[in-house]
């Protein structure tokens, strides 16, 4: 309850605690020089500051540095249910895709440093260029968090895509502490025979049981265009088979599995024809970490967070702030 200040006593008193506020907060006295100065004990100055912050005298704001977007990352989560979003800032880089890709490592990187836990079996889909930054920048954690590393889809095309896959999974299993597990098959085959022949094959069953284990993933979102490395992958789709989904309405995939605009996925029969974690069970794993930015990439970003593929987004400002003024569909 406030005090009553009507009388000259609690006047003096609020001046009194006004006073200690200022010595403390303005001035920067420790509470025992201020209790020296005005022969109070200690005790006596911190129940006054403590006074002084219940009557609203002293009000602590926090003022977020030039390139913190706290409020942003706030707003992007409650728009969208997330449990954490990350933003840096993408004004700087409109023009400079490679510039807003290491940048989006970086901040990836940090935000990975604490987001594993002990005991983690932890899924990483190897081709995303955006991935490959943030292990790069990332800094080995002084325990062991995660108990297996496991890439999430094949791949088998040239041989410089493979390395850098096999890199990405390798790193993030140097940093975590866990083993390394790979998918030793084609990330898209022929046919669904095919297919099923594979899925029989001891490695990949192995990795196939490996993923309904699975406690967190990290994530690349692609735009219907394949990336550089994913068409060094072999996973890239024929023209044919993107003008089919582009004709369902897909914007993007997480893994080669396609979404439209409202996170609806769109399969287009190639779920048959790949090897690598379905949609069941990578939308049951409980944390499942997406990082992606960019102009081209928005409709992507849109579609992964309106169908809830993700619960952890890192973006770009200019990103999130088109995601906030997104109109509701």
């Amino acid at each position: 309850m406030s005090p009553d200040l009507t009388g000259h006593e609690s006047v003096d008193k609020l001046r009194l605690i006004v006073r200690v506020a200022r010595m403390y907060h303005e001035r920067g006295l420790r509470q025992a020089q201020i209790a020296d100065a005005l022969n109070l004990s200690q005790a006596g100055v911190s129940r006054l500051l403590r006074t002084a912050a219940s009557l609203g005298v002293v009000r602590t704001v926090v003022v977020s540095p030039e390139g913190i977007h706290s409020e942003l990352e706030d707003a992007v989560a409650e728009r969208y249910q997330l449990a954490d979003v990350v933003i840096v800032e993408g004004d700087d880089f409109l023009d400079h895709p490679r510039s807003l890709l290491r940048a989006l490592g970086s901040a990836a990187a940090s935000y990975l440093e604490t987001a594993f836990r002990a005991g983690d079996f932890i899924g990483v889909s190897t081709w995303s260029e955006t991935l490959l930054e943030a292990a790069s920048a990332m800094q080995p954690g002084k325990h062991q968090v995660a108990d297996q590393v496991v890439q999430l889809m094949g791949g088998m095309g040239d041989p410089q895509g493979q390395v850098q896959a096999t890199r990405l999974t390798v790193r993030l299993a140097q940093l975590t502490g866990g083993t390394p597990l790979f998918v030793r098959a084609p990330g898209l085959v022929g046919s669904a025979e095919a297919r099923l022949s594979l899925l029989h094959d001891p490695s990949v069953t192995e990795v196939s049981q490996a993923w309904q284990r699975l406690t967190a993933v990290l994530v690349g979102i692609g735009s219907l265009e394949p990336s550089p490395l994913l068409r060094l992958s072999g996973n890239a789709i024929a023209a044919e088979e993107m003008a089919r989904l582009r004709s369902l309405g897909a914007v993007g995939d997480i893994c080669q599995r396609f979404f439209d605009e409202n996170g609806i996925h769109v399969d287009a029969g190639l779920g048959e024809r790949t090897i690598g974690i379905s949609v069941d069970q990578l939308r049951t794993v409980p944390r499942r970490i997406g990082v992606a930015g960019g102009a081209a990439k928005y409709p992507a970003v849109l579609g992964a967070v309106r169908g809830r593929w993700i619960t952890a987004l890192v973006t770009d400002s200019t990103t999130a702030r088109r995601l906030v003024d997104e109109p509701q569909p």
